[in-house]
């Protein structure tokens, strides 16, 4: 039986970690309605947002803000997902909006979440993700942006580095566990989540000293594994971000904690049958095809 375990961070905590999640409270424009977006210059995302967008790419002069995709179903899915998302983690949507650039499609192949509570979605990533893997990939994409949503709004992460590494990891953990939950996407198989991660885990990098690192690709593919772990349980953002680091820190940094997670002890039981298979995960061990088969 699952177990709800919603606890509340101190004000001054989440105050004191607020330095370390991806924001940037500067004062932007509305977005214009889709019949004025050819005319609007689309809004650039600052210094700290851009190591929270999904690839290393931004919007070209030439890109426009549009309320659609280029078919109505794919809009209804996406709003749709977008809602249920934000809904999950008891909050009401931030603005979804979608990229498009007809003098230079591939320039929108990016997907990129604003601290001032929106998210731009590309029409070149949209299409290559649903080409590559189906609605799935978009909705972990979407999740993934949310989880900077998360960020943003409860000064998360709580764990600082060098570079944007712990952002980008717990933002794919929020999409792993938005993946499992059955208020969410609601698959309990995780084989259909890794082939739909293959598409982001190809993002990953090398880079590990640049400021932008995202984790390497079987960084990413620990991180995700791991939220769809913590999927077994009921969580709010910040209990979310306890479990990830509690195990982020003992596995995806290659050490181990010797005390047991006093929190959720619940958790750490249940936990403690992966944490070799997620160290497996994280170094390589267990291989990209091994990877798609777990269950």
């Amino acid at each position: 039986m699952k177990r709800n375990f919603k606890f509340c961070l101190l004000a001054g905590a989440i105050a004191a970690f607020s330095l370390s999640a991806c924001r940037d409270d500067k004062m932007e424009e509305s977005v214009l309605p889709e019949s004025q977006s050819a005319n609007a210059k689309i809004e650039q995302p600052g210094d700290l947002e851009k190591i929270c967008s999904y690839v290393d790419q931004y919007w070209s002069s030439t890109a426009v803000l549009k309320t659609t995709l280029q078919n109505t179903a794919d809009t209804q899915f996406m709003n749709a997902q977008m809602t249920k998302i934000a809904s999950l983690w008891g909050r009401s949507n931030p603005t979804l909006r979608f990229v498009d650039d007809p003098s230079n499609f591939n320039s929108t192949y990016n997907a990129i979440s604003y601290s001032t509570g929106k998210i731009y979605y590309g029409y070149a990533i949209y299409a290559d993700a649903k080409n590559k893997g189906g609605d799935i990939v978009n909705a972990m994409i979407l999740a993934h942006e949310y989880g900077h949503q998360l960020q943003y709004i409860f000064g998360l992460p709580s764990v600082s580095e060098s570079t944007a590494r712990p952002n980008e990891l717990e933002a794919d953990g929020f999409a792993g566990y938005y993946l499992r939950r059955p208020n969410g996407y609601n698959k309990t198989n995780f084989s259909e989540i890794a082939a739909a991660y293959e598409f982001a885990q190809s993002i990953g990098d090398y880079q590990t000293n640049s400021a932008g690192h995202h984790g390497t690709p079987p960084q990413r593919r620990s991180a995700v594994r791991l939220g769809f772990l913590l999927g077994q349980y009921d969580l709010n953002a910040s209990n979310f971000d306890y479990n990830f680091f509690y195990y982020y820190q003992g596995v995806l940094n290659g050490t181990y904690k010797m005390g047991k997670n006093s929190v959720n002890p619940e958790i750490d039981a249940y936990m403690s049958q992966y944490m070799d298979e997620l160290r497996k995960i994280q170094t390589g061990e267990i291989s990209e095809e091994e990877f798609k088969h777990l269950k």
